[in-house]
């Protein structure tokens, strides 16, 4: 299955704000051995929202969408699920059991239009003040605060996805190059090769600049098992030390 992230907030697009959700979505994959294949930022826009979720959801990935599910009028989130999966929104029961018991006699209407839900969908709890957000067809809708999100994020993986966790099936080795020829374009043929040779590998070429764009070096790798990944780092050392190329491991 692929995994996905949504991330919504014009606080974000402005610069006002900085992202950490993407970060954080892709180590808790990575360290159970799984990867994130997109991400999208979004605007507060519920047209554009509900566009993005009605092709995520006809992709059939599993996608963490992070903001906007709060009550304020630049909230879109649990309005543009409901119109993308063609349904009203209620309250869900669940979700008003955990409201209710964080606000205690301090409940108010407002407060509960938090646990407003699109209908069917099921409530992701929330241990860090039991507002809840909520998931349907592997789809899951998280606050965009941090604190609250990740580990509702960590919870959703290891309660529904740890049938797919390989955190030792691979691995990623790469090497500094340096010299004249280290350089993406002397080295697209051998780059060529190697992908030719183990197409269930990723390859990957990174070049690193100095401030005033003098080239340091060229880290060049790639990711998968084992065994695979050994092999082919073999092949790449013994073509760039033909070339005269210097290289040490990446750290």
């Amino acid at each position: 299955m692929r995994f996905g992230a949504i991330i919504i907030g014009d606080e974000i697009l402005s610069g006002k704000r900085v992202d950490r959700h993407f970060s954080k979505i892709a180590e808790l994959l990575s360290v159970r051995g799984l990867r994130l294949a997109w991400a999208e930022y979004l605007g507060d826009e519920r047209a554009c929202i509900t566009a993005t979720l009605q092709r995520s959801l006809a992709a059939g990935d599993v996608v963490f969408c992070f903001g906007g599910i709060g009550n304020t009028p630049d909230d879109h989130t649990r309005q543009a699920a409901a119109a993308a999966l063609s349904v009203d929104l209620v309250l869900h029961p669940n979700a008003e059991h955990e409201i209710r018991a964080r606000f205690g006699a301090e409940i108010t209407d407002v407060r509960l239009l938090l646990g407003t839900f699109p209908r069917g969908v099921e409530i992701i709890p929330n241990p860090f003040n039991r507002i809840p957000g909520f998931r349907v067809r592997d789809h899951h809708f998280l606050p965009g605060f941090p604190q609250m999100a990740h580990p509702m994020a960590e919870w959703v993986l290891d309660t529904f996805y740890a049938h797919l966790f390989a955190p030792q099936a691979c691995v990623d080795k790469a090497f500094l190059l340096t010299g004249v020829n280290a350089y993406e374009s002397a080295l697209l043929d051998l780059m060529e090769r190697i992908v030719a040779d183990f197409p269930a590998l990723r390859l990957y070429s990174l070049p690193s600049m100095s401030d005033e764009g003098q080239r340091r070096y060229l880290e060049l790798g790639v990711e998968g098992e084992p065994p695979l990944v050994d092999a082919a780092m073999e092949s790449i050392r013994q073509e760039v030390e033909r070339r005269g190329i210097r290289w040490q491991w990446r750290a």
